[in-house]
């Protein structure tokens, strides 16, 4: 009796545990989803400014940009609106077919720090009440200038909170689970589910942020809600490029439920046990086989957890579009595959790939037709590249992705990139904004071959940059090796 009760309990730590696995890589998964969603929408307010600087905003200009406009909202879902507003705040052009022209929006909070700011980088805004459709939205906006250099207005991108709450629907969190995401500063952006009142609520003063995720960057720990009361445990996850961070929370008593099953099942099975050894001996069987039943269903539940955390964490280290490992993953094999080659003094490959003239592909194209590109063009990379367990593809950051090729020194790494080269041209994507009438890449090598080269890891990211510059500036569509001039290979 006392061993089982003692089995029964480190069960239920054992549950816990699972749970908190779980929630981890859950809250891993959600806050690279955001991150990736945000970055989508941060992109086309990238190109939106460069167009406008560029063009200007007389009315030709702006008839071209609300042709672009237009079509956004429908290859990104997450976006409601896309609007340009002049100095003033007044609005000049709008994905929406009803322009609106009276529409000023000089009040809101982000046109005023864009207005009071000289820096070009995306501001993240809190959620709002969009003055046209009623409904929540993210602002996310960047800064326009004259030629001068003052402040010529600001393009506005309004992201529909609804999105991560659809999205968030897919998974399973029990009756008592919840999905909280919230910026950095504490105002919550949405709780799933739903509850009045929390869009915008201040949340500085809950134990969960005040003493864990305004802290660390990630976390784990249990709690009672302030809220509703309940004990939750709570997995928290900030995102690496956006001021948001993602909770998720797991009812604690939902997560023990199988447990309870179980330990009533095992300490009935041992009293029954104990009678029948007492009374009848035919009994002992049915028990035995009680237990092993019950076993054998908490054995099928544990696996099936372990396969969840295993798809959570392997697309938690995975870029959605392109199935390559994402940013966060290049970053820790770097520097582990950067220590083993000072340490053994082997060598250590990185080739870095740009997509030539990916901007104009996507205009004439359109961003669909430019993550299918992306994904033919990652395809190959993958395969001429990520030949043996150690090498490694991974999406760099927009159209550039890197390969770390660990024990593979200067030439071999040339070899390599020139097959993958070739292997791009031989796909024959038509690109009519490229003077080569395809779609080609321009290549940056560099490496690690002995102790003389031991330095830090962001060298050799920055020598292959240097090397992937100087192919971009030779012509594109070549190799070029860090630190020595390489002869130009044939198309």
């Amino acid at each position: 009796m006392t061993m089982d009760l003692w089995r029964a309990w480190s069960e239920r730590d054992e549950a816990l545990r699972a749970a908190v696995v779980s929630s981890s890589n859950m809250a891993q998964a959600l806050a690279h989803h955001a991150d990736d969603s945000l970055k989508e929408v941060d992109t086309v307010l990238f190109e939106l400014v460069e167009r406008i600087e560029s063009d200007g905003t007389r009315p030709a200009a702006l008839l071209r940009v609300h042709g672009l406009l237009t079509q956004i909202p429908v290859e990104l879902p997450q976006i409601q609106s896309v609007d340009v507003y002049d100095e003033d705040g007044r609005i000049l052009v709008s994905s929406m077919s009803a322009q609106n022209p009276g529409i000023n929006n000089s009040d809101r909070e982000y046109f005023q720090y864009h207005r009071a700011n000289a820096d070009h980088q995306v501001h993240v805004g809190l959620p709002v009440q969009s003055r046209r459709t009623g409904k929540w939205v993210i602002p996310l906006s960047r800064r326009f200038d004259h030629a001068d250099g003052s402040f010529a207005g600001v393009v506005s991108a309004s992201f529909d909170v609804g999105y991560f709450s659809r999205f968030y629907n897919r998974f399973d969190i029990g009756k008592q689970g919840a999905i909280v995401l919230a910026f950095n500063s504490g105002i919550m952006v949405l709780r799933y589910p739903s509850l009045a009142g929390t869009i915008g609520k201040d949340v500085t003063a809950a134990a969960t942020f005040r003493d864990y995720a305004a802290k660390q960057f990630s976390g784990s720990v249990s709690l009672v809600s302030e809220l509703d009361g309940v004990t939750r445990l709570n997995s928290f996850q900030h995102l690496e490029r956006y001021p948001l961070f993602v909770n998720v929370a797991l009812g604690r008593n939902e997560v023990l439920d199988g447990w309870w099953s179980a330990a009533i099942v095992h300490v009935c099975g041992a009293i029954s046990l104990v009678l029948a050894l007492a009374m009848v001996g035919w009994r002992l069987i049915a028990q035995i086989q009680l237990r092993a039943g019950a076993e054998q269903k908490l054995v099928r539940a544990h696996g099936a957890m372990e396969a969840l955390n295993q798809s959570l964490e392997q697309l938690a280290m995975q870029d959605s579009l392109t199935g390559l490992a994402n940013r966060r993953r290049f970053d820790l094999a770097l520097a582990s595959e950067h220590r083993r080659a000072v340490s053994h003094e082997s060598a250590l490959a990185l080739i870095m790939i740009d997509i030539d003239y990916f901007k104009q592909y996507n205009d004439i194209y359109g961003h669909v037709a430019g993550d299918e590109c992306l994904r033919a063009i990652a395809k190959v990379i993958k395969e001429a590249g990520q030949r043996r367990a150690g090498d490694l593809a991974a999406r760099y950051g927009g159209e550039e992705i890197s390969v770390l090729l660990p024990d593979v020194d200067t030439e071999a790494a040339l070899q390599i990139a020139e097959k993958i080269r070739r292997g791009i041209r031989a796909l024959k994507i038509t690109h009519g904004g490229s003077p080569y009438g395809i779609v080609t890449i321009s290549v940056g090598i560099d490496a690690v071959d002995g102790p003389a080269r031991a330095s830090q890891p962001e060298l050799l990211i920055r020598g292959a940059d240097r090397a992937l510059y100087a192919a971009k500036s030779a012509g594109r569509d070549r190799s070029r090796i860090a630190g020595e001039a390489t002869p130009e290979p044939g198309a």
